[in-house]
């Protein structure tokens, strides 16, 4: 797919992309592009196809058929390679069951070629915000699924990854951590980062992103700014107006 360039070429871009589970083809033909410095927000229903289309972002599945590649690395074939340019996470994190948040954070500095004292230089800002301080000495398997969202997110932070994916973030989190959460990556894309999350929150994707891309029974009905998407729907229509013209049965 070429490589990175400029803020002109995507960061991260599929072609065709499809999964197909036996007869059933969970995403079908994606074809969609996220540049740098861009926040876009990943939608659909449940069932649409957005976990399968993260997955192979990640390198996780491999797709029947089309392509994936984030800065020009093809997502399954370079997945490893990938993952050092990515923070990625996962809507339900998994911890390893004998580490303490403080453990976990230097295990993964640690894989990341960081020393102890460097990863925690970078933590540290991110624990306070994330207001993580308290839980560092208690097993991570062990905090409540919105602790485990934040520690996953400082986890996925701590490289000073290129491209963020993440699958329903705010999932969760209490109002708080969610606008710490939103401070967090619009300061990120500021800096010039790549984001791109799944959210069932139609009013914090409007609030958040630059683009939508709307996905509905694994085919991309629709991408672009609101103002691009009210073209599809009337003027002045609010994002969740247009996702309910576009993903109710019999829209297509």
């Amino acid at each position: 797919m070429g490589s990175m360039g400029n803020g002109s070429t995507p960061t991260i871009a599929t072609v065709g992309l499809t999964k197909k589970y036996g007869e059933f083809c969970a995403v079908r033909e994606l074809t969609l592009d996220v540049r740098r410095g861009e926040i876009v927000a990943f939608l659909g229903p449940n069932g649409a196809g957005k976990t399968t289309t993260i997955r192979m972002l990640m390198g996780i599945l491999q797709p029947t058929s089309g392509e994936a590649a984030i800065g020009g690395l093809d997502c399954f074939r370079e997945r490893v390679a990938v993952k050092r340019l990515v923070g990625y996470l996962p809507d339900e994190p998994i911890f390893y069951d004998y580490l303490k948040g403080g453990e976990l954070l230097d295990f993964v500095s640690e894989m990341h070629g960081l020393s102890r004292e460097a990863g925690r230089l970078r933590w540290e800002p991110l624990v306070g915000r994330l207001e993580l301080h308290d839980a560092l000495g208690e097993y991570a398997v062990n905090y409540s699924r919105g602790m485990k969202k934040k520690l996953a997110l400082a986890c996925a932070l701590l490289h000073d990854p290129l491209v963020l994916i993440l699958d329903e973030p705010t999932n969760g989190l209490d109002p708080y951590a969610t606008r710490s959460f939103h401070h967090v990556i619009l300061e990120k894309a500021e800096e010039g980062k790549t984001v791109f999350f799944s959210t069932h929150l139609l009013e914090q994707a409007e609030k958040l992103c630059h683009r939508s891309a709307i996905i509905c029974n694994g085919v991309l009905a629709a991408v672009g700014t609101l103002a691009e998407l009210r073209g599809l729907a009337t003027e002045n229509s609010s994002l969740e107006e247009i996702f309910f013209a576009l993903t109710q049965p019999g829209s297509d």
